[in-house]
Parts: structure tokens; C-alpha cells; sequence
């Protein structure tokens, strides 16, 4: 990978109908098994495939900077996030249960929370690893098989989590792997022994998703796009603002669908902000990510790379500055020239209806934009269609509970900037989606309840 970025890694065939059906069958199989078993079985199963990632930390963290692009120190970071879900799911699984009613004459209710079957989960390519586990968690611990297709551009390292859970014991097929585009995908949603469906990717095939999986009453779970607004108080402290930015818009080379590309900078402290924020982007290490000392890794692929460019382009013609970056950086090693990449950039003098500001651009592009007053800048925060994430930076704690409450977003910071522990449910409202991944929120969508009355005397008949 070192010596040829830009080049194919490896080839992979696409699952047709026939493979889709011979993997949902296979996990149809395994699902009789595991959905019999305890909470307590399927934990210590669970938390042997935690073990074995976190053992494995670095070999899988090298194959996901491989795979995806991104710095292997972000990469470390994400592996470190997969187990610690499969850890915490694991916890719960022999937790779960339903509850006792009392009834009048001795009579009672109770509810059993029991899996769905069959469940598929269709990932991203920004978090190729962390998506599946974030699926398989909870799906998993509530005793569901599970059918996982990753996105075509990272197909590799989802694989290596489909023998992890095999090794770890895990009935076979129960965690198939199949790969492919939109045609594999299509198949998934259509088969009728699927249970349910989890998708994170964009709004268009997002809402595709939900068509297909309405023809057959499939419960569905959408993690989708976002333009999340960043809003900086003046009262707020400015280095711990810039690094939020910082976090908020170049993770991943800025291809994460809940950064805060929009940032509100209130006017008293504008140039101070946004002089700090382009002195700390331009000193980022842009290159081979593989690199100890490299902070942003190469984009995904040429076709993205060139419609983030074209974002540029667009926002150049609509009047915003380049404040800097925004440019194609060829690193010095030549072996590294078919690379993706690109420097960081900052746009100024942006307005509410530019498009940088308006489209979700998935790239390490930070849009400023100044505000004067807490009820302006919510109205424009929220002047979107996206509501997947925000963010508050202040000392004003009141005022930070205030403005977050008044977001219309489902994951909401303050004084900081993409933390997604796995304790707290993340998920958005409006065009970003619907469910909920992580946290105990999770088990509701990947379980359901079934109601059981028992009339403790004889049955009062109106006939």
C-alpha cells in the first residue's frame, strides 16, 4: 500500500440473487441456534470476539487505513471503539427481559423481548469496521443472525470481523459477508426471510431503502446524511472551540456524515476564531497514513475527490474565500502520486444559501459563518434538512442546555465534537434518519415484544 496508493488492492465478485439467498438462508440456519441460547451463552461469545479484536488491534487497524485511507491513528482509534461495542452489548445480553403485570383477580401479563430473525445491515465506507460492529452488537445480543454488505469501495475488512466471530464461537453463518453495489443490495431488501434492515449511507439510497423495505413491512433502521451546524459563543474557550472545529470537520479526511460543516462564529470573535482555525489547518500532515505522524489520509476515491473539488470550484464562483487549502497536495514521495489527496480547507465569507452551506459535502471542507444573536443563529442552524448532529461550544452552561434543546438534531455536543461512545444512542431526526445504533436504545430495534395474558379463573363469556 506504501508504494501504490491509487491502485487496486484486490477484486471481489458481487453476490447475485443466488449468493444472497445461500447467506440469508445460512444465517436463517444459525439463527434457530443462537436465538435458543441464553443471554449469558451469546455474552461470553460476544466478549471472546471483543477479546480477539482488541488483541488483534493493530493488524486490523492497518487494514482499515488499507482499506479505507484514513491515518492509522484514527484507524487504532476506531478498532479500539469495535470492541469496546461488542464489550458493552455483550453486557447486555443477559440483561434483557421483558416485565410482570398484575392483573385484577389474580390474574397477569407479562411481555417477552425475543429477536426478529434474520436482520441485514448495509454499511458505509468512512467506518467500514465500526459500522458492522455497530450493527452486529446489538443484533447479536438480542440473539438475531445477521447478513452484512459493506460498501463496494472498502470490502475488506468486514470480512476479517465475519472469522473473528466464527473463532469466537459463533454459530456458522450466523454473521455472513456479501459484497457488492446496489443490485446485492437490492436483494438483501427484497428477500423474504430478511427481519429487518439497518443502513447507513446517503438520503437518495436511504429513502430507496425504505421503498423496498415497506413492500414488505420491514422495520428499518436509517443513519443518513448530515449538515450539522457548529455555533461558537464569544463567552466560549477559543482553543477548546478550534479544536472542536478542527475534530468537527477534518475526522477522515471530513467523510463523516455528522460533522459540523456549518460553523456559527458569533461576530465579536470572528477574525480571532478564524484566524486560529486556518493557522491550525494549514500545519495538518496531509499523506501516507500508514505514517505515525500523519493526521489526514487520501479520500476514498478519484470520482469523490474530484465532486469535492467541484464543492470548491462552486463556492469560489458563489463569493466564498479560500481561506486555505482546498488545492490537490501531491506528497514529495513519488511513490505516493496516485493518491487521492487533498490539503484541509476553509471557506470565508460563506452565506446561508451557498451551496457549500446548504450540500452535504463529505470532504475536509469547513464553512464559517458569523451570527449575533442566540435566537438568529438557531433559526439558521436549523434552516436545513438534515438533523443529524450539532454542536455548542460556551461557558454559559445555561445557555448550552438551552441552545442544544432547541436544536433539532438527535446528537447534540457541548464543548466538544464527535464523541460517540457507545453507551449513548446516535441517530438523527428529519432527512438524516430514523432508529437509533448504540446504546440501550439500540435493543428496541433490533428486538420486539410479544404480550402473554394469563386469566387465573374461568373466562367471563357475553355469550
Amino acid at each position: 500500500f506504501k508504494t501504490c496508493p491509487g491502485r487496486v488492492l484486490c477484486k471481489l465478485p458481487c453476490s447475485g440473487e443466488k449468493e444472497v439467498d445461500l447467506a440469508v438462508q445460512s444465517a436463517k440456519a444459525a439463527f434457530k441456534i443462537w436465538s435458543q441460547m441464553s443471554g449469558m451463552e451469546r455474552c461470553r461469545v460476544m466478549l471472546e470476539a471483543a477479546r480477539i479484536i482488541r488483541e488483534q488491534k493493530e493488524e486490523i487497524a492497518i487494514m482499515e487505513t488499507i482499506n479505507n485511507g484514513k491515518s492509522i491513528l484514527e484507524a487504532r482509534t476506531d478498532i479500539d471503539v469495535s470492541w469496546q461495542c461488542l464489550e458493552y452489548y455483550a453486557g447486555l445480553a443477559g440483561s434483557l427481559a421483558g416485565e410482570h403485570i398484575q392483573l385484577p383477580g389474580g390474574s397477569f401479563g407479562y411481555t417477552r423481548r425475543e429477536p426478529l430473525g434474520v436482520c441485514v445491515g448495509i454499511g458505509a465506507w468512512n467506518y467500514p469496521f465500526q459500522i458492522a460492529c455497530w450493527k452486529a452488537g446489538p443484533a447479536l445480543a438480542c440473539g438475531n443472525a445477521m447478513v452484512f454488505k459493506p460498501s463496494p469501495f472498502t470490502p475488506i475488512s468486514v470480512v476479517r470481523l465475519a472469522e473473528i466471530f466464527t473463532e469466537a464461537g459463533v454459530p456458522k453463518g450466523l454473521f455472513n459477508v456479501v459484497q457488492g453495489g446496489a443490485a446485492t443490495g437490492q436483494f438483501l431488501c427484497h428477500h423474504p426471510d430478511v427481519a429487518k434492515i439497518s443502513f447507513t449511507g446517503s438520503v437518495p439510497t436511504g429513502s430507496k431503502i425504505m421503498e423496498m423495505a415497506a413492500k414488505g413491512i420491514k422495520p428499518v433502521t436509517l443513519e443518513l446524511g448530515g449538515k450539522s451546524p457548529l455555533i461558537i459563543f464569544s463567552d466560549c474557550s477559543l482553543d477548546n472551540a478550534v479544536n472542536g472545529a478542527l475534530m468537527a470537520n477534518f475526522l477522515t479526511q471530513g467523510e463523516v456524515c455528522c460533522n459540523g460543516t456549518r460553523v456559527f462564529v458569533e461576530r465579536k470573535i470572528l477574525d480571532t476564531f478564524t484566524k486560529e482555525v486556518v493557522k491550525r489547518t494549514q500545519k495538518i500532515k496531509v499523506g501516507d497514513p500508514l505514517l505515525e505522524d500523519t493526521r489526514m489520509g487520501a479520500l476514498i476515491n478519484r470520482p469523490h475527490l474530484n465532486r469535492v473539488q467541484g464543492f470548491i470550484k462552486q463556492a469560489k464562483e458563489q463569493g466564498a474565500e479560500v481561506l486555505c487549502g482546498g488545492d490537490l497536495y501531491v506528497p514529495d514521495d513519488p511513490k505516493l502520486k496516485n493518491g487521492y489527496y487533498m490539503r484541509p480547507c476553509v471557506l470565508g465569507n460563506c452565506k446561508d444559501d451557498m451551496t457549500c452551506v446548504k450540500e452535504e459535502i463529505f470532504g475536509p471542507v469547513m464553512s464559517i459563518l458569523p451570527f449575533d444573536t442566540e435566537e438568529e443563529v438557531l433559526e439558521r442552524a436549523n434552516d436545513t434538512k438534515y438533523g443529524l448532529a450539532g454542536g455548542v461550544f460556551t461557558r454559559d452552561i445555561q445557555k448550552a442546555h438551552r441552545v442544544v434543546a432547541a436544536l433539532k438534531a438527535g446528537m447534540c455536543f457541548i464543548n466538544n465534537y464527535n464523541a460517540s461512545p457507545v453507551e449513548l444512542p446516535f441517530g438523527g431526526y428529519k432527512s438524516s434518519g430514523f432508529g437509533r445504533e448504540n446504546g440501550r436504545a439500540a435493543i428496541e430495534y433490533y428486538s420486539q415484544l410479544k404480550t402473554v395474558c394469563v386469566e387465573m379463573g374461568d373466562v367471563e363469556s357475553v355469550f
